[in-house]
């Protein structure tokens, strides 16, 4: 597909619908101009979201990597090896809180503002020697592998030795991120805990769950789900008796005990600093948990965000978490990523309208679509396969869009760009990669963007309103009107390989205009346009301050506020 390399005029081409006309009463005129404009309320939608597989970030401390753990079944690195001297590993590469905070200020700096780490919970000592042997480029196979992700966890109250060290505990590891002004978001799992069965022996920790206290509270002892006795044996009465997903245990959400033990463990995180929740699988436990979950958790902490991973396509799907009869928790945008990806990884030959539905501005299906958190990949699934460019473009979107951006460590120098999750997805980042990333063409755009965002109320919580998207370029509006900020933001977008020309006078407004990049400044008369030429796989950002006037833009910002 080709588009047009000329200059490109984003002019009003048609009559805006009659429920968006600028022939508004002045009832309604006043009605709009006097309420408050913003897409979500939420205080976590001013956050921005740098995600990390601790144990493959940075090694803080090598003393916490024990290196000869697990004997005859060992836990460290692991390599599982690929054609041309490629390497993916299975164990543990020595990442650790203390490898996060060392890089407090990096992260910091690049403009995000959150960090969401994989699990703390303790994990089994030793590598899984059930299932089939996981190999280079595998998947849905464990035998080999170790709880190295967090994901496993043994006791979902106590923290891994291989991410704590003596002179820094989870908690310490919060209060000092926040001091550093990064929030913490933390993975949480409900329904499953180790592998469990299989084993050509029962390895120790292996299908095991332990309380607060450190006591034993259930065991799998091996057996496959169908030969559990939960009425009978008090050690199987957290599991379901049947299978899930791949050997992992199955938790038995329907039992009160097994609720309590989970939700619990939830306040307790919060207690040691979280200040968010990021929910794996969430779509395999039903909507009552989460409800009952969310209800607990919101009772002592009101505002406390939780966004749930459910590995869907089909918006309609995962918009029933968010809905408040089952919990109200967001969801990763697993649309707008699939959109994203074939849009960014090709960015010369796709077209931005791709990305329009997916936003779901009106009549879509989520109780609040500014409230979801939005990426291109992640740990699950093979990262994007793009050029410089294409994650250029991709950080220009996600960061002036409407929902929460989340990027995963190492997108900002293209780590591993395109491999999944056994073919180095999750490969060890390291500190001599973070200290030359500084140097990096997408790290230097996406600390531009990602600061803009930061410091702009309007690119955080604002109403999106599209002026158009279409080829290589897109112009769109975050206006936001509330007691604290009164902001109209006016973006344009170019991922082409060519300047593109905008001329925008569609709901444009009077005033000083003030690009944010580049401190350029507009003066537009009434009626008048905003003309400015965006450079190849660039972005502007134009900012006007104070509240909206143009009554075209009022009309269409109560459309969308009262079809959202």
């Amino acid at each position: 597909m080709k588009f047009n390399r000329t200059a490109i005029a984003l002019t009003v081409a048609g009559v805006l619908c009659s429920a968006c006309s600028s022939t508004v009463n002045n009832e309604v005129k006043s009605k709009v101009a006097a309420d408050r404009i913003v897409g979500t309320d939420t205080p976590f939608a001013s956050e921005a979201v740098y995600f990390v597989v601790t144990d493959r970030f940075v090694d803080g401390d090598p003393s916490n990597n024990h290196e000869t753990q697990g004997g005859e079944y060992p836990t460290w690195q692991l390599p599982l090896e690929g054609p041309e001297g490629k390497k993916a590993y299975v164990g543990y590469m020595g990442g650790d809180l203390k490898g996060i905070l060392n890089n407090a200020d990096y992260i910091k700096d690049m403009g995000f503002t959150a960090v969401w780490m994989t699990p703390v919970h303790d994990n089994p000592d030793y590598a899984f020697n059930g299932d089939e042997p996981i190999t280079y480029g595998g998947a849905f196979k464990d035998g080999g592998k170790t709880g190295y992700h967090g994901y496993w966890a043994t006791n979902f109250y106590k923290a891994d030795e291989h991410l704590v060290s003596d002179d820094l505990s989870v908690s310490d590891y919060t209060a000092k991120m926040k001091a550093s002004g990064l929030k913490s978001v933390f993975d949480i799992v409900a329904n499953h805990g180790t592998p469990s069965f299989t084993m050509e022996e029962d390895l120790p920790g292996y299908g095991e769950i332990y309380d607060k206290d450190d006591n034993l509270v259930a065991d799998h002892q091996n057996l496959p789900p169908q030969e559990l006795d939960p009425e009978n044996n008090p050690l199987h009465r957290f599991f379901h008796d049947y299978p899930d997903l791949v050997k992992l245990s199955n938790l038995d959400d329907e039992n009160p005990e097994v609720r309590d033990y989970l939700i619990n463990s939830y306040l307790y995180w919060i207690s040691q600093g979280a200040d968010g929740f990021r929910i794996d699988t969430i779509r395999h436990v039903p909507h009552a948990f989460w409800r009952e979950a969310s209800d607990r958790i919101r009772e002592r902490y009101p505002d406390f965000f939780m966004f749930g991973e459910a590995f869907d396509y089909e918006a309609n799907n995962i918009a029933q978490h968010t809905l408040p009869k089952n919990g109200g928790v967001s969801v990763l945008d697993f649309p707008m990523q699939k959109a994203m990806v074939s849009v960014f990884e090709k960015p010369l030959e796709s077209d931005f309208a791709d990305l329009e539905n997916a936003l779901h501005l009106t009549h879509g299906p989520y109780h609040n679509p500014y409230d979801l958190t939005t990426f291109y990949d992640n740990h699950d699934m093979a990262r994007i396969n793009a050029t410089d460019n294409g994650f250029i473009n991709a950080h220009n979107w996600l960061f002036t869009v409407r929902g929460i951006p989340v990027v995963y460590m190492g997108s900002e120098i293209g780590f591993m760009r395109g491999t999944a999750e056994h073919s180095g997805n999750r490969n060890y980042v390291g500190q001599e990669r973070l200290d030359a990333a500084v140097n990096h063409p997408i790290q230097q755009a996406l600390t531009d963007i990602a600061n803009v965002r930061k410091n702009t109320p309007a690119l955080q919580r604002g109403i999106q309103v599209n002026v158009a998207l279409s080829g290589h370029t897109a112009a769109f509006y975050r206006v936001i009107n509330t007691e604290e900020s009164q902001q109209t933001a006016l973006v344009l977008l170019n991922k082409g390989d060519s300047a593109q020309t905008f001329n925008v006078n569609q709901f444009i407004q009077s005033g000083n205009w003030v690009e944010q990049l580049t401190g350029r400044e507009l003066t537009i008369a009434e009626g008048g346009k905003l003309s400015a030429t965006v450079e190849p796989n660039g972005v502007q950002v134009w900012l006007r301050e104070g509240k909206v006037e143009n009554e075209a833009l009022l009309a269409q910002i109560k459309y969308q506020l009262s079809r959202q």
